[in-house]
């Protein structure tokens, strides 16, 4: 097959994916590129793995309510670690081969390779130049390292990186609370690991309602060490672990995990050539109902456009690049509603507007504390608070934030 091509796809993540699936629905006439491994964030290194990992900490930390049950023994149980993490890493393989199995028969229209704009309509890839009627550009994202803890070597690890250690060190330090800083540290710590965590600010989570993040601080900080403040600063300690320092809190640990967010992989991909206004981020315009960047024939959909490092939500993105990069006019999709869950215990969730994102009109705050709900007391899972928020002049729900038990 020779180009110029109908589309030619960038990145085999959930977003390329999904657009490749609306591609190959409406034209044989295709070349997805992908650099690197194939298979999505979510399954190779994201949601899928974390949940695993999440399930056995989860399971193994209930023998703390044992007691309260009338069984007795659970000072008896122990975890094996490394047992926990070569399930993780079996499940996560499976999980991976089934998405490889979207790019499998394609022959000479999926290549290995790293691919860069040359233009709004062309492509490089490994010294050779292709061109395509519409581009779509869904490379993803990478976890945020500051170049100087890189001199640390395998002493530091990333979110993309953690599952393939074969056991876990007597002491971690996380740094970032988001979504799955959240996670990881709570997980690590129910299996036995002293944990602790550093964030420069209190939304754990991603939480921005004062009562239900304290409910949740409150859980987080009876399994691990929280310290809110001050950047965290590394280096090497001289027993060939690493001294974290933030403020006037000092911790020596045997391994950093950095889970301070990602990063769109953007830089290098030739934005610039497309003429239009970049931010200072290096980001162009995307029109959210289309995934177009501007009025040019290139789509930004999933983690490369910066927007929400959410798996449904790059899903989403591709789909609606994937329809318009086969369309002269694009289309316009209404979005879902917003949302989010992170797999904490209690989870941490949101729906549409978040209580930082509220009108200054004075709305209308539902809250239910758990504490004293009968289902949740008979199972021991007697915490958190649910906020609902609505307009006070019609009652219309506007969103909520939760911390709870499912």
């Amino acid at each position: 097959m020779t180009d110029p091509y109908d589309v030619i796809i960038l990145g085999a993540g959930t977003a390329g994916l999904a657009a490749l699936r609306e591609v190959r629905k409406r034209t044989e006439s295709f070349l997805i590129v992908n650099d690197g491994a194939y298979g999505t964030t979510c399954a190779r290194v994201g949601c899928m793995p974390s949940k695993a990992l999440i399930e056995a900490a989860h399971a193994y930390g209930r023998r703390a309510d044992f007691e309260a049950f009338g069984i007795r023994g659970a000072d008896g149980l122990s975890v094996d670690v490394p047992a926990v993490l070569r399930r993780v890493r079996a499940l996560r393989d499976d999980f991976v081969s089934g998405v490889l199995r979207a790019t499998d028969e394609l022959g000479e229209r999926s290549v290995a390779g790293r691919g860069r704009l040359a233009g709004p309509n062309t492509v490089e890839v490994e010294g050779r130049a292709l061109r395509a009627k519409r581009i779509v550009l869904a490379t993803g994202s990478r976890p945020i390292v500051p170049p100087a803890w890189r001199a640390l070597g395998d002493r530091v690890v990333t979110t993309d990186e953690v599952f393939e250690l074969e056991d876990l060190p007597a002491r971690v330090a996380v740094i970032g609370l988001g979504a799955i800083g959240v996670e990881l540290a709570q997980a690590m710590a129910q299996l036995g690991v002293r944990v602790s965590a550093f964030s420069t600010n209190d939304r754990f989570a991603g939480l921005t309602d004062p009562e239900v993040r304290g409910a949740l601080e409150q859980r987080l900080r009876s399994d691990f060490d929280v310290h809110v403040g001050d950047p965290a600063q590394l280096e090497a300690a001289p027993d060939g672990g690493v001294v974290v320092t933030s403020g006037d809190t000092r911790v020596e640990v045997d391994l950093v995990l950095a889970a301070m967010g990602r990063t769109p992989n953007v830089d290098d991909l030739g934005l610039e050539t497309l003429n239009v206004q970049l931010d200072d981020r290096g980001m162009p315009p995307v029109d959210a109902s289309t995934q177009r960047v501007a009025s040019t024939p290139v789509f930004l959909p999933g983690d490369a456009n910066g927007e929400a490092a959410i798996l449904h939500e790059a899903a989403d993105e591709g789909h609606i690049a994937g329809i318009n990069a086969c369309l002269d006019d694009p289309h316009c999709f209404r979005r879902r509603t917003p949302m989010g869950v992170v797999f904490s215990s209690p989870n941490a969730a949101f729906v549409g507007r978040r209580f930082a994102q509220l009108d200054a009109a004075d709305p209308l705050v539902g809250r239910f504390d758990f504490s004293r709900q009968g289902r949740a007391r008979t199972a021991e899972r007697n915490e958190g608070v649910v906020a609902v928020y609505a307009a006070r002049e019609t009652g219309r729900v506007l969103g909520a934030e939760l911390c709870v038990h499912e």
